[in-house]
């Protein structure tokens, strides 16, 4: 083990020392200001043609829209003109989101918003807590699996937190059908790609999971990232105490996991389109997942 007995407590007496922040709301339409800040730089525009009757400010609001009333395309709310038409069609708005989808610009609007968090100050890695979340399929589509624990099919996927509540990394996502701890060591590359994009480091950071994640591939592979596990252990129906090295574990930190990574999850509840799947091409609903972890970092920032 890289660390020795006194280290890891003096790290951990630390972090229980550490005071809880109040959350902000989530926001679900962007001012021009604020989108022109954050979001317009990320955006492209096709090469040829005519331009869009609307600003790329409405068009993402309309999308914004989309994804918190979780109605369909069709029956998206557009506001008239003086004579009574639709400013703009509907498939107008579908065909940007799918022109920015493809060229990676929700990624990047997401990786951009973890930098501002990092440079505002917001950010607190001195814990990450990581964990999965389902969502059942409503229609027929790719990357799709029975989940006999939850009963329900559909897809799942794994994310990464800080103390703060902010999302870190783009999530990694699964069938429903697979078990979440091999799925670990691609998040944490995922995790780690976004911390040398940005510019926070994970070094010496207590890496908090529950007992879905626990392995000895999982702690060693923490261990080996400079990190120290925090991970609930698994008896997997064992009657008698395993043998060996008593594993690192603080209540304390793992009871956060309701004020930060659950919290998360419920924050997302907020944009119906995510209640329920109903994107027959997955990366699409992925699309509309990240844009929602968007607006979760950017909460601070929109008030």
């Amino acid at each position: 083990m890289p660390y020795d007995t006194h280290f890891i407590q003096t790290i951990l007496l630390r972090l229980k020392m550490t005071k809880r922040k109040k959350y902000k709301e989530i926001p679900t339409v962007l001012t021009e200001n604020q989108f022109n800040e954050f979001i317009c730089e990320h955006l492209t525009s096709g090469a040829r043609g005519p331009s869009t009757k609307l600003p790329f400010f409405k068009i993402f609001n309309y999308i914004l829209k989309f994804l918190h009333m979780g109605c369909q395309w069709k029956t998206l709310p557009i506001e008239k003109t003086e004579d009574g038409k639709p400013e703009i069609h509907y498939t107008t708005v579908y065909r940007q989101f799918r022109r920015w989808e493809n060229d990676g610009c929700f990624d990047l609007i997401f990786c951009h918003s973890v930098k501002t968090l990092h440079d505002n100050g917001k950010l607190d890695t001195t814990v990450i807590h990581g964990d999965g979340t389902s969502a059942a399929e409503k229609k027929r589509g790719d990357n799709i699996g029975r989940n006999g624990h939850k009963h329900l099919t559909g897809d799942k996927v794994v994310a990464f937190c800080d103390r703060n509540a902010n999302v870190l990394a783009p999530f990694i996502a699964a069938p429903g059908n697979r078990n979440e701890s091999p799925l670990f060591p691609e998040a944490l590359q995922s995790l780690k790609k976004t911390s040398k994009a940005v510019g926070f480091t994970i070094d010496k950071c207590v890496m908090s999971l529950d007992g879905g994640y626990d392995s000895q591939a999982n702690r060693k592979l923490i261990f080996n990232h400079n990190m120290i596990p925090n991970v609930n252990e698994n008896k997997r129906n064992r009657k008698k105490t395993k043998c060996g090295r008593k594993r690192i574990f603080d209540e304390s930190i793992f009871k956060e996991r309701f004020e930060t990574i659950e919290r998360v999850f419920a924050w997302e509840d907020k944009f119906k389109r995510l209640l329920m799947r109903f994107e027959h091409i997955s990366k699409l609903h992925y699309a509309l997942k990240t844009i929602a972890y968007t607006m979760i970092n950017l909460r601070h920032f929109t008030q």
